[in-house]
């Protein structure tokens, strides 16, 4: 697929390298930038030959926020219509089938950290420089954070008028905690890279050029020698059953998800540790079975 704003590039272990593209807009979030990475994450990175994905951006920074120089509704939402609580979820449980809806009252980025975090594989930001507003939260889906010393992160709705977005008030309380999310979003103050890490939003930090190198060999050791089926259903039990109101609720997934891993890869695994050799995984991440309701 051909992109505007975004860059992907595949290497030989399928670690999908995506590049926010717009450097001279510091990577500005666009309404075609947020087509483009739904497009990317339910579409072109599904394929098999892609094992998992890290995504960074071009120049000096990750993603500025919002492009607030379009005309209208710079979010590229509808603002003749008034949905409701109930209207919205209507519209939900019919798929979304009206347009008005889909594309004039859906947050954009929702659209897209929906689509990232939908995704069976691992996904890991490399955050090479400045990454504000939907920069910051469209990180939050993904399952590690990397950043460069030099990085800048900051949940800054709150200079706006706005709300946070992107699901995020769904992930940052996950990924931070209550208090160090409310009080980041209260402020609206802009983090250094030493803030972000120590408020636990960052697995580590790197100097700039070696930050894209070991987010790709991070993931390079996730996937490498390893089942894309058993880790795809991995990383689904593990975001459901950490919001699992009992642990009942993971014994019934992760038994299913036993059960079908056992009498697929899990054989071969077995087979590979016994002979003492690599083992030959056969399933894929396209081809899950069904493990929650």
């Amino acid at each position: 697929m051909t992109y505007e704003t975004v860059s992907v590039e595949v290497d030989d272990d399928g670690i999908a390298t995506l590049t926010l593209d717009r450097p001279d807009a510091l990577n500005a979030f666009s309404v075609t930038m947020a087509q483009e990475l739904e497009a990317f994450f339910l579409g072109e990175a599904r394929s098999d030959d892609v094992r998992a994905v890290v995504v960074t951006g071009a120049g000096r920074a990750f993603c500025a926020g919002m492009d607030l120089s379009r005309e209208g509704n710079v979010f590229g939402l509808d603002e003749t219509l008034r949905p409701t609580p109930e209207s919205i979820r209507e519209h939900c449980a019919n798929g979304w089938d009206d347009p008005a809806y889909a594309d004039g009252v859906r947050d954009t980025g929702g659209r897209v950290t929906l689509a990232i975090h939908a995704l069976p594989k691992p996904v890991i930001a490399a955050i090479n420089g400045p990454a504000v507003g939907i920069g910051a939260t469209m990180t939050l889906a993904m399952d590690l954070r990397l950043a460069s010393t030099t990085a800048r992160i900051g949940f800054v709705f709150g200079r706006l008028g706005i709300v946070p977005e992107a699901c995020s008030t769904w992930f940052l309380p996950r990924v931070v905690g209550l208090q160090q999310a409310l009080e980041w979003v209260y402020s609206a103050d802009i983090l250094t890279a030493r803030q972000a890490y120590d408020g636990r939003l960052l697995r580590s930090l790197h100097e700039p050029d070696d930050l894209l190198p070991a987010a790709q060999e991070l993931a390079r050791s996730f996937v490498v020698g390893r089942s894309p089926a058993a880790l795809g259903l991995a990383k689904q039990l593990v975001y459901r059953n950490a919001a699992a109101a009992d642990p009942l609720e993971a014994h019934l997934s992760d038994s299913l998800a036993m059960f079908y891993t056992s009498i697929a890869d899990g054989k071969e695994g077995v087979a590979a540790f016994l002979e003492k050799r690599p083992p030959e995984f056969k399933a894929v991440a396209s081809d899950l079975p069904r493990i929650v309701p």
